[in-house]
């Protein structure tokens, strides 16, 4: 889809509730990996390339072209279907009948890859999330195995499943280094676009640090760009290395025009996100994160210029959350607005220029912090109210389930 006119350098309008970051709405098309089984659409499948692909040392090695990729991992990627039962509805008071009414419901298909030898399936929370029933088929097996969702992390869009399958269909993936990734590195995609299973797609690293926006409302961070094809059905399947390790889970997707499939911009969360959490789904089948509790946008030279501000970087609040930490510390919100080509802006917020010391440039350095604390850890935060310098200690509270959910107290 088009990307919409911003007056600003960067997009300025951007919640952090809960301590990420909501992206600008209409930036980012979620590749929902959920196709009606029934549908109509195709895909173009690319079938593995013999032509080699270079490792990070330049040199030509056995074993790293798409087709070896492809024969070494295609068994340990998973087909993952889902049984979602329609939504009853109350039954409208001008319904002479009186009966309830069902909306949506359906089978519909992802992807995943295994990760051990336990039958733990890693996948998107978007692709199983409100499933009745799922089955799961492994490689070339044509045999849909049960599944059940171990736990979720809808923040992150992951979810870890459990395959009751044999071990001789358990082929677990290497989970790479995503931290080691660089921009130009050659990746292989594995996955079922629009129900075509075992399709396999090949190009590059396009960009780092790409911050993508989670079904629930947050934001995802540190996420890499691919040009490889994706497309609806790729989502929970794994992005490959030239080593054919694993290093992302492909996710999301931006579309332009009319259409909504792939245009060479996909976005896949890194491995080491889903590394740092796969332990915590296990023992408790979901995954904390730290809440701060406000919306904001960057402070550039432009908007600093135009709304007369007295520094050139930084954050400025527009939004806080009642009774969420940022609350609870003091910290202010906007108490005017303003409309600047056509944006309407809050003025009149605190303005945040350093966390822990560290100077603050914009909000997406304020959801990296956030995202790499745990609730309960304390942030002291340096802002400007007004022209004067004032210090707030603040309480990272846990995030809610959602951006529309209310507030929760820190600690709780």
């Amino acid at each position: 889809m088009n990307k919409p006119q911003s007056p600003f350098h960067r997009p300025f309008v951007a919640a952090i509730l809960g301590g990420a970051i909501v992206a600008v709405v209409g930036l980012v098309a979620i590749a929902t990996g959920l196709v009606s089984s029934g549908g109509d659409s195709t895909t173009t499948v690319q079938t593995p390339l013999s032509s080699p692909i270079a490792s990070k040392s330049g040199e030509e090695q056995s074993g790293n072209t798409v087709n070896q990729i492809y024969k070494a991992d295609g068994d340990g990627v998973a087909f993952v279907e889902s049984q979602i039962a329609p939504e009853e509805v109350e039954p409208s008071p001008f319904d002479p009948f009186g009966e309830e009414e069902s909306q949506g419901g359906g089978t519909a298909t992802g992807s995943g890859f295994v990760i051990d030898n336990e039958g733990h399936v890693l996948t998107n929370n978007h692709v199983v999330e409100g499933a009745d029933e799922i089955t799961v088929k492994l490689g070339e097996s044509d045999t849909p195995r049960d599944a059940e969702v171990v736990g979720a992390d809808p923040s992150n869009d992951l979810a870890l499943l459990k395959v009751d399958a044999p071990a001789s269909e358990l082929h677990p993936l290497t989970l790479g280094n995503s931290s080691e990734v660089e921009v130009g590195d050659p990746v292989v995609a594995i996955g079922n676009p629009f129900g075509l299973d075992r399709t396999v797609t090949s190009g590059i690293v396009s960009a780092l640090q790409r911050q993508i926006q989670a079904p629930d409302g947050f934001s995802i961070s540190n996420v890499i760009q691919t040009d490889a094809a994706i497309n609806p059905g790729n989502s929970g399947g794994p992005l490959i290395n030239a080593e054919g390790e694993v290093i992302g889970i492909n996710s999301q997707i931006e579309t332009g025009g009319s259409g909504n499939g792939n245009v060479g911009i996909g976005f896949s969360i890194p491995i080491n996100t889903a590394k740092a959490e796969i332990q915590s789904l296990i023992e408790n089948g979901e995954v904390e994160h730290a809440y701060l509790g406000i919306s904001g946008g960057d402070i550039t030279p432009e908007l600093a210029q135009d709304l007369n501000l007295p520094v050139e970087e930084g954050v400025i609040v527009q939004e806080v959350v009642k009774d969420g930490p940022a609350d609870e510390a003091g910290i202010q919100g906007s108490t005017k607005s303003a409309t600047i080509e056509g944006a309407e802006i809050g003025l009149g917020g605190d303005i945040i220029t350093e966390i822990d010391g560290k100077k603050i440039k914009d909000m997406e350095q304020v959801v990296t912090m956030v995202g790499e604390a745990k609730p309960g850890d304390e942030f002291e935060i340096t802002l400007l109210r007004e022209g004067d310098e004032k210090k707030a200690t603040v309480t990272l509270g846990k995030r809610p389930s959602s951006t529309d959910e209310p507030s929760t107290s820190p600690g709780e």
